[in-house]
């Protein structure tokens, strides 16, 4: 037992009652205690001859390492059992050793061997865990082994496998580039795998080895589109990325022809004064555009984007952003809308995703504005948001700004002119300046605006209304020289340095409107030119420049006065602009040439400056890439191709097929596949038509429909060739269970016969029942079309193949072979029936007593065994009724009302299945508000619970009126112990720290057997998993009831019924033996199995009998029932 006690020990430290368990964390205060001693013990149970207890080290273990804590001391004990035989300890093995083998790269390669066992193994997750930890292992000397393993995995029986080998391969590739040839290799193998498991890690391995690789992709193309729906997430997050490179290298720009218009409308409108040379570059576009043939798109484009459109529904965001990418990049213009919708239903998620959404959709609205135009109300900011999503949509709403729309957008940026952000209020203004240079109509509105911001307390407004309208005068100075004298009278006040700047060298730059007010400024600026900022100085001499040239009466001695304080400077810069100023303006002997130029230098007129949005570059970056979002190129990032000139051979991507997979019949169901139509209209709108959609209005869209409806009909073929091997497998089964069906039909004839007289007669007192309850409902299409196309022989054989598979299907559910139909239309109702049939639920089958519903008794010996057949069944509706009567719970108190300010909380184990996690016990709650006043938001939070612990909380009450109670129920995971979960109880004002402490008979949930299981299993569970105790029963507590309310009050545990009538106790004859009574159930987390027997005896003590997986339950179970019997 020294074994079992190191294990009690190990399990908390609840043996010893009241010593703490030091170590377990550092701010437990265990400050001057070390790890050795758990360790120790640790490595005892890894040394012990128990599965047992080498698999709760190896949980233990890895809790320790999912909370963070380091246990790397531990490897060489933990090595050891990678051979252990039984599979549960060996996975926790092999989850260890990923983890540390890259740190005890030594070790693990002593244990290499043990690893290439495990290769071998049968159980894929040992096969496939073996592989994780074989590349995980960094060392070049195992390169050549881990190389045969990946081959090898590569081929194995497992997608599970294959893909571990896909997610070897980059790690190899890292270890050693020198093995790409090989790996690339492996990869063409696993990229012609047909798994949808695979696919995703495969697609990955290949862009990290060979991204330029694309030859490799060609063969791949259409089955990779095809499986993109089934693959997971992130697999698919991948493949659209890589199919969004691979689109760009081998399909023509569908939106060429558009381009070229666009680029012959700019052209012209930059044109040259000559006319003659326009005229000719107008004659060469329209005779390129003449010679250019129609665009007619690849099928495989279309497949591509057929195929990737569903996914725009992805519950993951990725998915959603990497589906909308590809449309960008590929699509048509026309069909490039579909995404908008998608991308605004991304807009309600967390604020991460919002950014990087944002940041995508800001770049589309430059090229695709009228595809977001409809949603602009989804881009309105909210008060919540945080700082860089108000921005963000400050750039998408002003991108969207058109004649149409702007009053509204010019509206909403009042409002957030107001707001208390400030950065926000300058992004706003920002964006007013923008939408008042691109929108000619409202630039005078816009301005009136800013200036009247100007008189806004907030000096930072103030300073970035003045740089914002200082661009907007720079366009028409001339109209507005009131606002220029009105700026000037804010140099007092305004102090924010640009603000100065932009003042002073709007005054300089348009010094002729303001004749009389630009010297007053010259002045003033003179006398604080030693305490301005750099950029102010700058601005000071570029002004007294200007007025010197343009009225040097007034400020020659200004101007001199202004250079001389420069020339003395600190900054270098500001001495050199006016050493060089004063050369350039004041005439001396030694000046040079450009004196004479001086006013065309410094006077120049100056362009009016274009306000351009930050995203406007950024499509050159693949959207969704984290190169666009930070606008540099990340390491790894691979380039967008261009379109090609000229479209490559499509013929590459055709897959030859082996003449011995086609046969009569696929022609046959390829025939039916094409002539029904098996969605909706709305849905087969979208079908190989699909492609004509952005042709539709060019004058070859005969032609294209011509060549889709021939690429159609090419993939119908590809897609039934690649499910030929899947269908040949199914009737391969199909085959042998009928081989089996005639077996059993020749042993059993006269019970099938009974029986399908017995479905017979059920399904057409279904058929009576659903006519006589319903309308006659609508004929699917399946129905209606064999009944209609009785007549053609090819529908006749279809109708044939329909008939086998749904044959096929009720031989699976049945086991027994149909009866044979003798003519064509008995044989279309028998179809009719079995379809019936099969759409029947088993629900409907359970109210109905009639011996017809469960045929399985007429072969049954035994109608005992059916009854208790039918009891497991209903385990979850009999459990609360057999197990706890009410009123018998009984009631623990969680915080006192004094304790509580006049809140009263109790809790009890309601012994019902806590629903939102079976392995959690559910525990009862009633709250009670006993205080003069309502409470408020009680909720509970977790303190500290133990390792390995979880709760999950009840929803919170919002208030609980005084005088009123109110019942949660909230679900604690106890791990199989009765320590106590310590959890927080908060209202809206204070915290109180309470706890849950389960005793040990709710800590299991009934488990229904019969009375041969529970022998079974009783027999496997003998030895130290035993106990017995004798016991002396009270006269009140001998009868059957009394024992068996008694037991089930302690424990939460099921009565097993009996079976022989020796142990039966029956009310009228008295039994001829002492009654066995027996309970069952299984522990809450785990699913250990924990069975009493109660034996009671004539003459002499009874005896109580406990076995149970785990030990110390079965331990702590004795005491409690012991003691519910002897009171």
């Amino acid at each position: 037992m020294s074994a079992s006690s190191a294990f009690s020990d190990e399990k908390g430290g609840s043996s010893s009652v009241g010593e703490p368990e030091y170590g377990h964390d550092p701010a437990s205060g265990g400050i001057f205690s070390s790890d050795y001693k758990r360790h120790d013990d640790l490595k005892e149970m890894l040394d012990s001859n128990k599965d047992s207890l080498k698999l709760e080290a190896m949980k233990r273990i890895v809790a320790m390492i999912a909370r963070g804590k380091n246990t790397s001391d531990l490897f060489p004990a933990v090595v050891k059992n990678v051979a252990c035989k039984n599979i549960e300890v060996k996975k926790l093995v092999y989850v260890y050793l990923v983890r540390y083998a890259e740190e005890q790269q030594d070790l693990a390669l002593l244990s290499i061997s043990t690893f290439q066992r495990g290769l071998k193994d049968p159980n894929q997750l040992i096969r496939a865990s073996a592989l994780r930890v074989l590349s995980s292992i960094r060392v070049t000397i195992i390169v050549p082994i881990m190389m045969l393993a990946i081959k090898e995995a590569a081929s194995d029986m497992s997608p599970y496998v294959r893909k571990t080998a896909a997610h070897a391969i980059p790690k190899l590739y890292s270890l050693d580039p020198e093995q790409k040839d090989q790996l690339i290799e492996v990869i063409e193998k696993l990229l012609a795998d047909k798994t949808t498991l695979v696919a995703g890690s495969v697609v990955m391995a290949f862009e990290e080895v060979c991204p330029e690789r694309i030859d490799l992709i060609h063969k791949n193309y259409r089955k990779l589109c095809n499986l993109l729906v089934d693959v997971e997430e992130w697999g698919q997050v991948v493949i659209i990325n890589m199919l969004t490179r691979y689109a760009r290298t081998q399909f023509l720009n569908p939106n060429l022809n558009e381009c070229l218009l666009e680029e012959g409308g700019e052209s012209t409108f930059y044109g040259s004064d000559a006319d003659q040379d326009e005229d000719e570059d107008e004659d060469k576009k329209d005779e390129a555009l003449s010679k250019r043939k129609p665009y007619v798109m690849d099928p495989d484009h279309r497949l591509l984007l057929r195929n990737t459109k569903p996914l725009l529904q992805s519950r993951n965001a990725a998915v959603v952003m990497a589906v909308a990418q590809l449309y960008f990049h590929l699509a048509p213009k026309a069909e490039v809308g579909v995404i908008a919708k998608a991308l605004v239903r991304l807009l309600r998620s967390h604020s991460e995703v919002q950014y990087v959404v944002l940041q995508n959709v800001a770049t589309m609205t430059i090229k695709r504005r009228g595809m977001f135009e409809p949603y602009l109300k989804s881009f309105y900011i909210r008060s919540t948001d945080p700082t860089q999503i108000k921005v963000l949509k400050l750039e998408v709403l002003t991108n969207l700004a058109s004649e149409t729309n702007i009053s509204t957008i010019l509206r909403e940026f009042q409002t957030y002119i107001k707001s208390m952000d400030k950065d926000f209020v300058a992004a706003t203004i920002q964006a007013i300046g923008r939408c008042a240079t691109h929108i000619g109509e409202v630039r005078d509105t816009c301005l009136n605006g800013l200036v009247q911001l100007l008189s806004n307390r907030d000096e930072l407004v103030v300073a970035e209304s003045v740089v914002v309208i200082k661009k907007l005068l720079q366009m028409q100075p001339e109209k507005h020289s009131d606002i220029i004298k009105h700026m000037a009278k804010l140099t007092d006040n305004i102090q924010v340095p640009m603000a100065r700047a932009s003042i002073l060298w709007l005054i300089g730059e348009y010094c002729e409107h303001v004749p009389k007010i630009a010297p007053d400024v010259l002045r003033k600026m003179a006398k604080t030119f030693t305490n301005e900022e750099d950029i102010v100085k700058l601005q000071i001499i570029n002004l007294a420049a200007k007025l010197y040239l343009t009225n040097s009466k007034q400020t020659k001695l200004l101007t001199q006065y202004v250079l001389n304080l420069a020339k003395y400077d600190q900054n270098y810069d500001i001495r050199d602009r006016a050493r060089f100023i004063r050369q350039l303006i004041v005439p001396t002997d030694k000046c040079g040439a450009l004196s004479k130029y001086a006013k065309k230098l410094i006077l120049a007129l100056k362009p009016a400056p274009i306000l351009e949005s930050p995203f406007k570059d950024r499509d050159h970056f693949q959207l969704g890439s984290l190169s666009h979002l930070l606008n540099t190129k990340a390491g790894g990032y691979q380039e967008l191709p261009d379109w090609p000139q000229d479209a490559p051979d499509p013929s590459v991507r055709n897959v030859e097929v082996p003449e011995w997979t086609k046969c009569s019949s696929r022609e046959k169901r390829k025939e039916k596949k094409v002539e029904k139509p098996f969605y909706s209209d709305s849905e087969g709108e979208s079908g190989p038509t699909e492609s004509a959609d952005s042709e539709s209005d060019s004058a070859s869209s005969s032609a294209s429909g011509s060549e889709q409806s021939g690429s159609g009909s090419e993939e119908s073929e590809e897609s039934e060739e690649r499910s030929d091997s899947d269908e040949e497998e199914e009737e391969e089964e199909e085959e042998e269970e009928e081989e089996e069906a005639k077996k059993r039909k020749t042993q059993k004839k006269e019970p099938i016969e009974a029986v399908q007289q017995s479905e017979s007669e059920q399904s057409s007192e279904e058929e009576v029942k659903k006519r006589k309850v319903s309308k006659p409902p609508p004929r699917n299409v399946s129905e209606s079309e064999s009944d209609d196309d009785e007549d053609s022989p090819s529908d006749s054989s279809q109708s044939e193949s329909e008939d086998s598979e749904s044959e096929a299907e009720v031989k699976k559910k049945k086991k027994i072979t149909p009866p044979k139909a003798p003519t064509k239309p008995v044989k279309k109702e028998g179809k009719k029936e079995k379809k019936e049939m099969s759409l029947l639920d088993f629900d409907d089958f359970e109210p109905t007593p009639s011996p017809q519903v469960t045929p399985v008794g007429n072969f049954l010996s035994s109608s005992l065994v059916t009854d208790l057949e039918g009891l497991s069944l209903t385990d979850t509706v009999l459990s609360p009724a057999t197990i706890s009567p009410s009123g018998s719970l009984k009631s623990y108190e969680l915080l006192h009302r004094i304790t509580g300010e006049g809140l009263w909380v109790e809790y009890c184990f309601s012994r019902q299945p806590f629903l939102p996690d079976p392995h959690m016990v559910a525990v009862q709650i009633q709250f009670t508000n006993s205080a003069a006043t309502e409470a408020k938001s009680l909720r509970l939070e977790e303190a500290k619970l133990q390792s390995g612990m979880r709760v999950k909380e009840f929803p919170e009450i919002e208030v609980l009126p005084a005088g009123e109670s109110a019942t949660v129920v909230m679900g604690v995971d106890f791990c199989d112990s009765t320590q106590a979960a310590n959890l927080q109880l908060c209202t809206h004002s204070r915290k109180f720290f309470v706890s849950i402490q389960p005793p040990v008979g709710e800590l299991m949930t009934p488990s229904f057997m019969t009375e041969n299981e529970f022998k079974k299993e009783q027999g496997q569970l003998m030895g130290m998993n035993e106990i017995t105790e004798k016991l002396q029963l009270p006269e009140r507590c001998q009868n059957e009831h009394a024992i068996v309310q008694r037991v089930t009050a302690a424990a939460n545990l099921s009565r097993v019924p009996c079976g022989s009538d020796k142990e039966c106790s029956s009310p009228a004859p008295p039994p001829p033996g002492p009654p066995v009574h027996r309970f069952a159930g299984r522990t809450v987390t785990s699913g250990s199995l924990v069975l009493v027997t109660v034996a009671t005896k004539e003459s002499g003590p009874s005896q109580l009998t406990i076995n149970c997986e785990k030990m110390v339950i079965g331990t702590m179970l004795v005491k409690d029932i012991l003691l519910a019997l002897t009171q």
